[in-house]
């Protein structure tokens, strides 16, 4: 089995980063765009998809900036997901960063998700 290839997305979004953080770090935030719901218990997020489930382990959480989660059905050791909330310095443009994984093959499948998953979150936040 071939590994996991990772990539990066961004994403301009108009809105301040700690009310963008809500809504990439909560699980009532993750309900809203991410999937249908999404329970956590502790380090453990649950995400429910048209009755499907998946768990993902909490790996790094910091207030305000970034959360990365790595799914615990994965085999692939080394992938994760992180959503990172980057501010330019001199413009105060704010921007989430994806980072994924996925096999070659799967990338644009991928890619396509997350562009449809926050085109959904810029619509709720009123940064369409």
């Amino acid at each position: 089995m071939s590994e996991k290839v990772k990539y990066e997305m961004e994403f301009p979004i108009q809105v301040s980063p700690s009310l963008l953080y809500q809504y990439i770090s909560t699980p009532s935030g993750l309900s809203e765009w991410f999937a249908d719901n999404v329970n956590s218990r502790g380090e453990l997020f649950t995400f429910i998809w048209e009755g499907s489930e998946e768990q993902a382990k909490l790996v790094t959480k910091k207030s305000d900036e970034k959360i990365k989660l790595k799914w615990v059905e994965d085999e692939d050791a080394q992938a994760y997901f992180e959503m990172r909330i980057q501010v330019d310095e001199i413009t105060k443009d704010v921007s989430l960063m994806i980072t994924d994984f996925a096999y070659d093959d799967e990338i644009d499948e991928g890619k396509m998700l997350w562009k449809n998953m926050v085109s959904e979150l810029k619509q709720i936040l009123g940064s369409a």
